[in-house]
């Protein structure tokens, strides 16, 4: 793969956020898989960029282990592995333009979804309904982040709910691993704080992405190239995971998230029109 210095400069860069996104901001690696598939050749981008996700959601995992809420997760992962299936089947015929049009889209709907999301809750807001249900939930989270993960709420809305965002995962995150905002999304309906939201999070993705590998190796993503590729830009994703796991208390939520929106739209057009 021929790489310019400006090229390594923004992959090393994608790869720290992928750091920072894995113990801060999950989803906010949307910006990194935009920035992978404009520099490298959109179908083997997705097979470099995996085995770096892997090291953050170690990392992640080490941090936010005893968090996870594992009936949750039980109840996403048939959904998910169909999904995987149906997104593997895409990619057997998928060429580099189709699959760059496809992360383009998906990055496009996923920013549009956040959006209308941050829209509803600040309508809500808007009509007094929030008050009282957020320090209720200050007050929850107080608890939750106390007690462990035996005090992490289930998820609502049933099994219906759970199999229509696992499927979208599962074909998301297989075709452009860009399933974080699918499950950002349903963990923050299901009424999970920031710690239960992490490690629930965290080990979705360390074995939903490992278990990626065996069809992203069959597909020829994965390859001794890219192997090397990816030893010099996990790297970077140490200090962002640090990074990251510094920042979570402090950051400014609510414009960092305006911020990756605004990133993974530039980056979805750019992929749509290149």
């Amino acid at each position: 793969m021929d790489i310019t210095w400006w090229g390594w400069a923004a992959l090393a860069a994608a790869a720290t956020l992928v750091g920072f996104s894995k113990t801060a901001v999950s989803g906010a690696n949307t910006v990194s898989l935009a920035v992978f598939a404009a520099v490298l050749p959109a179908r083997e981008s997705t097979g470099v960029l995996l085995p770096i996700l892997i090291a953050g959601d170690v990392l992640a995992v080490l941090t936010y282990r005893r968090h996870a809420h594992w009936p949750t997760l039980w109840r996403l992962f048939p959904a998910v592995a169909g999904g995987v299936v149906v997104g593997t089947v895409f990619l057997l015929w998928a060429d580099d333009a189709a699959v760059r049009t496809s992360i383009g889209a998906i990055l496009l709907l996923m920013a549009g979804v956040t959006m209308w999301r941050r829209r509803g809750a600040a309508d809500g807001a808007k009509d007094g309904k929030n008050g009282q249900d957020d320090q209720d939930g200050r007050d929850g989270q107080e608890a939750r982040e106390t007690a462990g993960p035996s005090a992490v709420p289930g998820p609502s809305g049933g099994r219906l709910k759970a199999r229509s965002y696992g499927v979208l995962g599962g074909f998301t995150t297989m075709v452009a691993n860009a399933g974080g905002p699918v499950m950002s999304l349903y963990l923050l309906s299901a009424g999970f704080q920031k710690l239960g939201f992490l490690g629930t999070s965290a080990w979705f993705f360390l074995i939903v992405n490992t278990s990626k590998v065996p069809f992203s190796a069959g597909l020829g993503l994965i390859d001794g190239r890219s192997l090397l590729l990816d030893a010099v830009l996990v790297l970077f994703v140490i200090p962002g995971a640090f990074l990251g796991k510094f920042c979570v208390n402090r950051i400014d939520q609510r414009l960092f998230e305006r911020l990756v929106i605004a990133a993974t739209v530039l980056g979805g057009l750019q992929l749509l029109l290149r």
